[in-house]
C-alpha cells in the first residue's frame, strides 16, 4: 500500500484530504481494499489498487512550488474562442490531477478574462482551479488561506504587467 492512515493526499477532483482508514469493501461479490479519505465534510472511498494510478497523489512539496509560481507569472496561451473547445481542454487539464496543469488553467483563464468576459463555465472552472491550488498551497507552506490567496493575486497581477510590456 502506498498510503497509510494519517497521510495527507490530494484527490484529483476533490482536493486535499486525509487517509482516515483502510478497509475492505465488497463490490460485485468481491472484497477489495479501499482508502477512506476525508475531504472537508465529504468522505470518499478510493480503491487501493487504483489510488496512485488515477486519483490520489501526495501533496506538492513547498520547494516544488517555485516552478508553479513561474507558470502563474507567465503569459497565458491563446485559448479557443469556442466555449465547448475550452470546456473540453479545461476538463482534461483538471482531470489529470497535475498541479502544473491546474496552474496553467488559472494562468490562461486569467489572461483570457482580461480580454473577454468569462462565461459561466469558464468562471466556475477558474474558481475550482484556484481552490484546488490554494488548498494545496496552504497545506504545503502551512500558511493561512488568506495569505495564499494574496500571493496568488500578486502573481497573477505580475503576469498581467508582463503581458502589457
Amino acid at each position: 500500500m502506498e498510503y497509510e492512515v494519517g497521510d495527507k493526499v490530494v484527490h484529483w477532483a476533490y482536493g486535499v484530504g486525509e487517509v482516515v482508514k483502510i478497509d475492505k469493501k465488497m463490490l460485485d461479490g468481491q472484497y477489495e481494499l479501499y482508502y477512506k479519505i476525508q475531504v472537508r465534510d465529504l468522505t470518499i472511498w478510493v480503491p487501493v489498487d487504483d489510488a496512485s494510478k488515477t486519483s490520489l497523489r501526495l501533496p506538492t512539496q513547498a520547494k516544488d512550488f517555485e516552478k508553479l509560481f513561474r507558470i502563474l507569472q507567465g503569459s497565458g496561451v491563446e485559448l479557443s474562442t469556442d466555449r465547448l473547445e475550452r470546456k473540453t481542454y479545461f476538463s482534461e487539464a483538471l482531470r489529470s490531477g497535475n498541479l502544473e496543469a491546474v496552474c496553467k488553467v488559472i494562468r490562461d483563464l486569467s489572461a483570457f478574462s482580461r480580454e473577454k468576459k468569462l462565461n459561466d463555465n469558464d468562471s466556475l472552472v477558474l474558481e475550482r482551479a484556484k481552490n484546488l491550488l490554494l488548498e494545496e498551497w496552504r497545506l504545503s507552506f502551512d500558511i493561512p488561506m488568506a495569505e495564499a490567496q494574496k500571493r496568488l493575486k500578486r502573481l497573477l497581477n505580475e503576469s498581467e504587467v508582463e503581458e502589457k510590456k
